[in-house]
């Protein structure tokens, strides 16, 4: 394609299923320019500035059996754990202490009163610890809307649950075949939380096993239809202890992987100008500027991990997650350095409220 013809796409106010097609195929000089673009875009909507939020990942006791997920319930190779409210306060007092303003708890997906119960205390502990000042983020997965006015009421201000793909027939074939792992239900939890008043996010996963570039061209429509404010989206990386892996002879190389994700980042950021997407530790699993990349291409978020050293390595949703022997020290340094190698701005002590939501 010529450099005028897709300068014009990429200038475009609306854009159709071709034009994301196109972007998602450029390759060298339009590649580039596309990122270029991404940037300004960026820069011109959300500014150059990059929110920090503290990963707590709760806990990988997990009642799905997703396909592609390492801490699915099948998999009995590794050690379950969730931390202790104890953790929680020292995680939040070191976001606190380092001027934090935000905080994320992920978690394996439980639906329990038990589950409901910790997850309230832990932001109600949160709040305490932070005079009500620290935002918080949940992804703890698809929860009755009671579940999710009682923790927006408790004070969590943001959800994050991806759909992974938005192909109902290629969802079907990441998930077993029942009640607990519906594409309908997936569609109509993004649904509730947006009634219940959370910002809501969701994501994809890029480079899985039968996905087509239209697939994907698809997803951004999807995300921009869902009228989203933001997203965590990163390459699929196999894990050897799921039923996914028997199609790694179908699998794109993981660096086309890469920088089909970097697209995507790029493309969203084009579409939905003014949300918050997350720069992701999938990213840094294929290439160690990953995370710094993204960023100068469209993201503006980042997420030191804060959970403690003794559980990271057990986390592992796919294989060779970075960082798992890291200290949080550690986490935050690498952070903010790679914040400053992208030129871009760490935002100390800034909620980092998606524009989207905002303005809306």
């Amino acid at each position: 394609m010529g450099q005028t013809n897709f300068k014009n796409i990429l200038q475009k106010e609306i854009f159709e299923r071709e034009d994301i097609i196109h972007l998602l195929r450029a390759e060298g000089a339009d590649k580039n320019q596309l990122f270029k673009y991404a940037s300004s875009v960026k820069d011109e909507y959300v500014g150059n500035k990059v929110f920090l939020r503290g990963l707590i990942e709760y806990s990988n006791i997990c009642k799905k059996d997703c396909y592609y997920c390492g801490i699915r319930c099948s998999n009995k190779d590794f050690r379950r754990y969730e931390i202790s409210l104890e953790d929680i306060q020292d995680a939040c007092n070191y976001a606190i202490g380092n001027k934090f303003a935000s905080i994320v708890i992920q978690s394996g997906e439980l639906q329990s009163n038990t589950f409901t119960e910790r997850i309230t205390n832990a932001i109600k502990l949160i709040k305490f610890l932070s005079n009500g000042k620290m935002r918080i983020t949940l992804s703890c997965g698809e929860q009755t809307p009671m579940v999710y006015k009682k923790w927006f009421e408790a004070g969590a201000e943001r959800y994050l649950l991806r759909i992974e793909s938005s192909n109902p027939e290629l969802y079907k074939k990441l998930h077993p075949d029942n009640w607990a792992h519906s594409y309908e239900n997936r569609i109509n939890s993004l649904k509730d939380l947006k009634k219940a008043g959370f910002q809501t996010g969701t994501g994809v996963m890029i480079g899985l096993p039968f996905q087509t570039i239209e697939d994907l061209a698809d997803d951004i429509i999807f995300m921009h239809k869902s009228d989203i404010d933001m997203c965590g989206m990163g390459p699929y990386i196999e894990h050897e202890n799921t039923p996914l892996y028997k199609y790694n002879d179908l699998l794109l190389p993981l660096d086309v992987r890469y920088e089909l994700t970097l697209k995507m980042i790029a493309i969203l950021r084009i579409v939905m100008k003014d949300i918050n997407i997350a720069s992701t530790t999938a990213l840094q699993a294929i290439n160690i500027k990953g995370k710094r990349t993204a960023l100068e291409i469209g993201a503006n978020v980042i997420m030191p991990n804060l959970t403690p050293i003794k559980y990271k390595s057990e986390y592992h949703l796919y294989k060779n997650k970075p960082g798992s022997n890291l200290s949080i020290e550690n986490e935050l340094e690498f952070s903010i350095n790679e914040i400053k190698k992208a030129n871009c701005i760490p935002a100390f002590g800034e909620y980092g409220d998606a524009m989207h939501f905002l303005n809306r």
